[in-house]
């Protein structure tokens, strides 16, 4: 076994979001990272690939603008290349588009149901810090003030969209959480290279720092002593190298974590947490291309009844080179019933598919670059938002990073660079008590 000389200050297992986002803020504080990927490129489970000359996402697309992710950019002087649409998001409800910005949650609800100034009182209840108890689901919670089957339309594709999951799946407590307390998902852009274009200008970033990245570097296992994880055997080259660390923080998610070799340095009944607490939803990515533009909106469209079709964007509007000259380039989401638990994909894929039909007659001649169903062990979300576990571990100089480990009903993008920063003050604390216990 090779065992290099260095001992890092930190080793992120995994350059996802979470990962990345922790990375950047170590190196930034002039701590020596390394971050080790299994697969050949970074971004995790938002990245790109190319596809008959398009630039296709494999998972998340919309990236927010502002707050602790742009801030992760420019902590090492980064340009975040993303543009932003405008209107950024509207509806299509019975095929056609209201742009909400206009009127806001009141003038979308209104046109459906009388109770639209109740449901708005209820999220200005939220803000205040009158939430539903946990247990409640968005769908009982809405039930008590509409019937309307287009708001529960509207409200389950919402949930769709941004947590990967139905109506019946999510808390009340972490939508309101979400859309009444957080304020989320206002502003957010499309990278013109595909979201791994992102993560190749943080990685960069990383580097230049003085970190160092190994791609290809799959971790076989991890080490731990006395309470304490020091460092992790990783597969580099195809030869298994042994690296020391002070302090370790994973992207991989609580479950892979500790069934990893040396996972049982956790314990039982943690072990048995990472298992049975997170809540991995699923979602079904379209990638697909016309030579017609089926509908005229720069942003993303969320969509009324449907049977799985949740959302909708069309890159090509605010990034016309993802795709060959003369092509409209789309990314359609649908979200299975149930998302938290097993499904028939052909079911679930076809529903989804037929709802582009219904939708949009020039669906017939798409173009089709990707249906990729993220489940399982690649999910759509680690833990969908009120079921996740905390960043601590029992091992006191190891934390979680990503969708798994949310605060409590975040979501997106912008909730892992979050997590990759409070791993980042830990890791920092822990180093700072261990250099002064040695200098004592």
């Amino acid at each position: 076994m090779n065992t290099p000389n260095t001992t890092y200050d930190a080793i992120v297992i995994g350059a996802g979001a979470g990962g990345l986002s922790a990375a950047a803020r170590l190196v930034a504080a002039g701590r020596k990272v390394l971050v080790v990927e299994s697969l050949d490129r970074v971004g995790g489970r938002a990245s790109s690939e190319k596809i008959d000359g398009f630039t296709v996402n494999i998972g998340a697309i919309a990236i927010e603008l502002g707050g602790v992710f742009e801030e992760t950019f420019n902590l090492l002087n980064v340009p975040l290349d993303l543009r932003e649409p405008s209107p950024a998001t509207v509806f299509r409800i019975d095929g056609k588009v209201i742009n909400v910005a206009k009127g806001g949650w009141g003038m979308l609800l209104g046109t459906f149901t009388k109770q639209a100034a109740k449901i708005g009182t209820k999220f200005a209840d939220a803000r205040a810090g009158d939430l539903p108890e946990a247990k409640m689901t968005t769908k009982e919670w809405l039930a008590q003030y509409t019937k309307n089957d287009t708001v529960h339309a509207i409200f389950r594709n919402l949930c769709a969209a941004i947590f990967a999951a139905n109506a019946d799946e999510v808390p009340a407590r972490a939508f309101l959480t979400y859309f009444a307390v957080k304020g989320a998902f206002k502003r957010f852009g499309f990278c013109p290279r595909g979201t791994v274009g992102l993560w190749n200008d943080l990685a960069d970033g990383i580097r230049k720092a003085g970190g160092e990245i190994w791609l290809n570097a799959p971790v076989t296992e991890l080490h731990a002593q006395d309470g304490l994880a020091t460092g992790v055997t990783v597969m580099k080259d195809g030869m298994p190298t042994r690296v020391h660390a002070r302090t370790v923080i994973s992207n991989i998610g609580p479950r892979a974590t500790v069934d990893l070799p040396g996972g049982e340095a956790f314990g039982r009944e943690y072990i048995s947490q990472a298992h049975s607490v997170p809540k991995p939803s699923a979602n079904i990515v379209i990638n697909f291309a016309t030579q017609t533009r089926l509908v005229d909106v720069p942003g993303l469209v969320t969509f009324g009844k449907t049977r799985r079709l949740c959302n909708m964007g069309e890159l090509t509007a605010t990034c016309p080179e993802l795709a060959p000259a003369g092509w409209y380039q789309y990314v359609a989401y649908a979200v299975p019933i149930p998302a938290i638990g097993d499904f028939d994909e052909k079911t679930e894929i076809e529903a989804g598919l037929q709802d582009l039909r219904d939708e949009f007659p020039g669906f017939a001649q798409a173009k089709m670059l990707s249906v990729r169903v993220m489940r399982d062990g690649w999910p759509a979300q680690r833990s969908c938002a009120g079921f996740d576990m905390p960043q601590t571990t029992p091992l006191a100089n190891l934390w979680h990073v990503g969708d798994a480990v949310k605060d409590y009903g975040d979501g997106g993008t912008q909730a892992c660079a979050y997590t990759g920063r409070e791993a980042a003050k830990h890791a920092t604390a822990h180093l700072d008590v261990s250099r002064a216990e040695v200098t004592v």
